[in-house]
């Protein structure tokens, strides 16, 4: 354990529970489920409403060998393939082989998908799969749909919640396992203020950090809540410098910031082009796959192309589909750009990289179990091995909900021979100094730049040093007032600092990977690098609030960690 904890005021009221659950996307909402059927007292808590995770914004659609001719098998080797050398097989397989079965529980719970005509799921295609195994909901609006359906349980369920809570902390026992987190809950009623919520386990389901750049596809929410609580607590974290960088994102003009409209995979999977102003697909001839080719070729080809014409943005061209096939297929896409003065039935749509997915996280094994005990992590949060370099299209609800199985799994395993939570402060806490809110846009800024798309050892060393000079001096631990220029405690300034904790972490890595993999693009490092690179990065926060940056060899990769219930 590290002791170090962000400056906020002391937990003015506390609730028990069996396990509390951070997180409403699906990830978070399936274990929570799966932890309530088996008996046990389950938390769920959330930043904003409870149908507002990340969930919700997923578009094309989730991933799973449910079609005449597919199997597990051929969706692994389409995995490994996007991965770009650093998938762990073992959760890829685990992926793949649970999937299906855990996308049928998933109807069973009232999720429900497009059909065809003969009633069978309709399936797409999406970049890097050979086989259209993509399975969606209102055309364009699957993780709306999952959404609703998990919501919809967990209410009827009564499984207990808390809206509006941000969390701060993880809290400890003597023995330093998991016993709860500290939550800031944002609002009037039962629960206000700073609290904590006691529990002998944890599990994260925070979603994703993408507002740690200017533009993503990230809702406001995704300030890396869950990664910067696990390094304060000690937890390792891994390959986060592998960012993906959505290659299809509606082009709003030059210095856009904040969420941008998503234009989803499946528009491509139906035929859609990428073209230049002059009309020409220069994905040609670039891979077999041509604008199915896995995300960071797209984006590398978008980029490319985009340098080449001193333009600032591609076009991706679906006029062929007609009106029709626009309004019954992807209406919320159709909606989006005609809110922004697009017509797609009629006109190419500007499209340009956007921060889209975190392919590292929190460092699990297979049953979702940290390096800290205790506390879980699932979906995009953790690093569970299954992405590697590159996330293959629609894997990640799919890897939310199987882990999320295994984790509830692992808990109700282990909740027999575990106690009531009982946390105890650490001796010598470490202070965390807060950002005034105002470093936000300067770190976003930092990072799109430095540490975006395109990067170099002179891009991300520069972003390291604008970053370290943001970095803050530690309060004294009998100086809870923080006189160290800490900003003062508030949702903003929480989430100010839990961006730069992990913009640090992400630099650092990038730094050292001195290569192109994946997502991972070194202008001055062009080639894949197997003899040196064919390896994790693992970070960890060390008491001084440094970062301890090692490799690990990709047969450690998942840790292996013993508990009662383990999946390996």
């Amino acid at each position: 354990m590290t002791g170090i904890r962000l400056h906020a005021p002391t937990p003015g009221w506390a609730i028990d529970a069996d396990v509390v659950v951070v997180g409403s996307g699906v990830a978070g909402l399936t274990a929570a489920l799966r932890c309530t059927a088996a008996g046990l007292r389950t938390v769920v808590v959330t930043k904003a409403r409870l149908d507002e995770g990340s969930t919700r914004w997923a578009q094309g659609g989730i991933a799973a060998a449910l079609g005449e001719g597919d199997t597990p098998e051929q969706h692994l080797d389409d995995t490994l393939v996007a991965g770009a050398g650093l998938c762990d097989e073992r959760a890829v397989r685990a992926l793949v082989t649970d999937g299906p079965d855990a996308v049928r529980r998933l109807i069973a719970t009232g999720a429900d998908f497009d059909r065809t005509a003969d009633g069978e799921i309709a399936l797409t295609r999406e970049g890097g799969h050979h086989r259209r195994r993509i399975a969606h909901a209102g055309g364009d609006a699957t993780g709306a749909e999952i959404s609703r359906a998990l919501v919809e349980a967990i209410r009827d369920r009564g499984v207990r919640f808390i809206e509006h809570a941000l969390v701060l902390d993880l809290l400890t026992d003597a023995e330093g396992r998991t016993a709860g987190v500290t939550l800031h809950v944002m609002g009037e009623g039962q629960h206000d203020g700073v609290g904590a919520v006691h529990a002998p386990a944890v599990v994260l389901a925070t979603g994703g950090m993408g507002q740690v750049f200017s533009a993503t596809t990230n809702p406001g929410v995704s300030t890396a809540d869950g990664v910067a609580l696990a390094l304060r607590a000690g937890a390792e974290v891994s390959d986060l410098e592998f960012v993906q960088f959505h290659p299809t994102v509606l082009f709003l003009g030059a210095g856009s910031e904040g969420q941008q409209p998503l234009v989803s995979e499946a528009v491509r999977g139906e035929g859609a082009h990428l073209v230049d102003a002059d009309g020409v697909r220069f994905m040609l001839g670039q891979h077999e796959l041509a604008e199915l080719a896995p995300r960071d070729i797209v984006a590398k080809g978008i980029i490319r192309r985009m340098q080449e014409r001193d333009a600032e943005h591609m076009y991706l061209d679906a006029r062929h589909f007609g009106a029709e096939m626009w309004a019954e297929r992807f209406p919320t896409i159709l909606a989006a750009c005609r809110s922004h003065g697009i017509d797609p039935v009629t006109e190419p749509i500007p499209v340009a990289p956007a921060a889209h997915y975190a392919s590292g996280g929190v460092r699990t094994d297979l049953s979702g179990r940290t390096t800290v005990p205790g506390l879980y992590a699932c979906g995009e949060v953790a690093c569970t091995g299954v992405h590697g370099a590159n996330r293959l299209a629609s894997n990640s609800l799919l890897e939310g909900l199987v882990f999320a199985e295994r984790i509830a799994e692992d808990v109700v395993a282990s909740a027999p021979g575990r106690g009531p939570a009982v946390p105890v402060e650490h001796p010598a806490p470490v202070v965390l100094p807060l950002l005034d809110p105002g470093a936000r846009r300067r770190i976003q800024r930092t990072m799109t730049l430095g540490a975006g798309v395109l990067r170099s050892a002179e891009s991300l060393r520069t972003a390291s040093r604008e970053l370290e000079a943001l970095h803050l001096p530690p309060a004294a631990p009998d100086d809870e007032a923080g006189d160290r220029k800490s900003a003062e405690p508030g949702v903003e300034s929480w989430e100010t600092t839990n961006l730069l904790t992990v913009a640090r972490l992400l630099v650092a890595a990038a730094d050292r990977r001195e290569e192109t993999r994946g997502c991972h693009w070194r202008e001055d490092h062009p080639d894949r690098d197997d003899a040196r690179w064919h390896r994790h990065l693992v970070v960890r926060l060390t008491p001084e609030r440094t970062l301890d940056v090692r490799t690990t060899d990709t047969s450690d990769f998942p840790p292996t960690l013993d508990a009662p219930g383990s999946r390996k």
